[in-house]
């Protein structure tokens, strides 16, 4: 077992953590409430998705290559899965909001139940996994309401 992390380090992940969910919470009622620019906060919200969703993904990259008592069958499959959140979510920028909000909620729940089967096997914080789970519900409620932007057309 690894020494355990100081507590400055899990609160600086919870604080910006958090603070990453700012845009959802902002973007997904601002789509739905001003009905002159919905479709413009809409297509920034999914975007923001997008973006935190490839940037997730990175976590499993970096667990890979660092993090000590992996054997490399778990490295491998790490390394292979860190690439296909920006798979999943580059295509759903191209997408109308019910399909992206599908596709992106399906990448952050996807990404969470391979950090699960990740934490299985490796010694991540206890602080990690709850973390993790807050922050991908409070992203997949937002886009999920996102969903419901009025297009014009």
């Amino acid at each position: 077992m690894n020494a355990p992390l100081p507590d400055s380090v899990r609160r600086t992940a919870n604080r910006l953590g958090y603070a990453g969910l700012i845009p959802f919470v902002v973007l997904a009622p601002a789509s739905l409430l001003d009905t002159h620019h919905g479709i413009t906060w809409s297509d920034a919200l999914f975007a923001y998705g997008a973006v935190i969703l490839s940037f997730v993904c990175a976590l499993h990259w970096g667990f890979a290559m660092a993090l000590p008592g992996l054997d490399e069958r778990t490295r491998v499959r790490s390394l292979l899965w860190s690439v296909v959140p920006s798979l999943i979510a580059w295509p759903a920028l191209l997408l109308v909001p019910s399909d992206a909000a599908v596709l992106l909620v399906l990448g952050f729940v996807l990404h969470y139940v391979q950090d699960r089967r990740l934490a299985r096997t490796a010694d991540l914080p206890e602080w990690y996994l709850p973390l993790r789970l807050r922050l991908t519900t409070v992203a997949c409620i937002a886009l999920i309401a996102g969903a419901f932007v009025q297009w014009p057309y």
